[in-house]
């Protein structure tokens, strides 16, 4: 199907230019300030002014929801179809947490199986809190090798949760899930809940430090808890992982300003830890508390960084397009409204909120409204 889209505000050389996107299938045919086409049947859709910038791209959401940390009456429901939708995530990266077991890998393909064939497009990872690695051939190393969906593995570190793997394991899963990349293409990223534990990153540095495993084979999440050390590791080459909550606005908009004053450009990412669980822990690591994560915070904190920290808009987006379409070897395909490029496109109102959503350049969302139907999910 062709679509040509006119009328929308794209970043370009330096400025939100008026502009007209051809899309061809699934693909941006081409993006430029007028395109002069005509083909019987194609589409024209009316931007109405607004901004079009790249679907968003959340590589921490517990699609099957999160284990239970205070019995199984607390266990979050998984994310429904039309969440992600709702939210302008267009690229989804599904991942286990502390429950390994009643959450199997197994649940999280066929989830993330279900995602793609709604129409975006959804990954996983292998792994969960635990060590050894639940999996569902066996091991990391076959897991991301021959199962499509599968990109990495998750794993935990510094945390009263964690497996305490020796540094010799710690150093083996690395090494499995980067050779099992590089055969299968893929990033075999290693993608590390970080903990309050101030020991932080440093089993990461003493990995790097005593072997030839390269940086970028380690995605530390949740590095809010770890500033120093995430700015560290961001100025070794490697990309840092931050958790957007905006029910803590403030609080997460203050962490996210001081690495665009310390860190490289370009080596930040945000996600949004949607649908698991958020303890509250006193000082006796007992939970007293739980919450639930929001895939609604990404757009939420990237608008907040613009409105109220005066982050340039197209800057603050990279947090969740360029940024992490490079740190998982998506990019150029993913992350940008670029010739070639995937056609993942949101459109934003003059409120910047989230109006339309293609994905894959089909159309999900039209003035907030799903277009498409969804099992199980009330009607709207």
């Amino acid at each position: 199907m062709i679509k040509l889209i006119k009328n929308v505000k794209v970043f370009r050389d330096g400025e939100w230019k008026d502009t007209e996107i051809l899309i061809a299938g699934t693909s941006i045919e081409k993006v430029a300030d007028k395109i002069d086409v005509s083909y019987s049947g194609m589409e024209v859709i009316d931007g109405q002014g607004m901004k079009a910038i790249p679907g968003l791209i959340d590589q921490h959401v517990h699609v099957t929801g999160g284990g239970g940390e205070g019995s199984f009456v607390t266990q979050v429901p998984g994310l429904s179809l039309s969440a992600p939708v709702k939210a302008g995530v267009t690229t989804i990266v599904g991942v286990l947490g502390t429950d390994g077991i009643t959450r199997s890998v197994e649940n999280l393909v066929a989830k993330t199986k279900a995602l793609n064939e709604f129409g975006i497009t959804a990954y996983c990872l292998t792994g969960s809190y635990q060590y050894p690695s639940p999996t569902l051939t066996g091991s990391v190393l076959r897991d991301i090798t021959f199962i499509n969906e599968i990109i990495g593995v998750k794993t935990c570190i510094s945390d009263h949760r964690a497996s305490y793997m020796s540094m010799e394991e710690f150093r083996r899963v690395a090494a499995d899930a980067r050779v099992a990349g590089l055969m299968a293409g893929k990033v075999g990223e290693v993608h590390i809940h970080m903990g309050l534990d101030p020991r932080g990153l440093s089993p990461v540095f003493e990995v790097l430090d005593n072997s030839q495993i390269p940086v970028s084979t380690f995605r530390p999440t949740h590095c809010e808890k770890c500033m120093d050390d995430a700015i560290k590791f961001m100025n070794m080459g490697g990309y840092a992982d931050f958790t957007a909550k905006d029910h803590i606005m403030d609080e997460t908009l203050e962490k996210l300003s001081r690495i665009y004053a310390e860190a490289p450009k370009g080596h930040a990412t945000l996600s949004t830890d949607g649908n698991g669980s958020m303890p509250i822990w006193n000082d006796k690591n007992e939970m007293i508390g739980i919450g639930a994560g929001k895939i609604t915070a990404l757009f939420n904190v990237i608008r907040g960084l613009y409105q109220k920290k005066d982050i340039p808009l197209e800057e603050a987006l990279k947090l969740a397009t360029e940024n992490p379409a490079k740190a998982l070897k998506l990019f150029p395909r993913k992350g940008q409204l670029a010739d070639g490029a995937d056609a993942d496109i949101v459109f934003l109102d003059e409120n910047l909120n989230i109006d339309t959503v293609f994905a894959m350049g089909k159309l999900m969302l039209k003035g907030g409204k799903m277009q498409v139907p969804v099992n199980f999910e009330a009607a709207e």
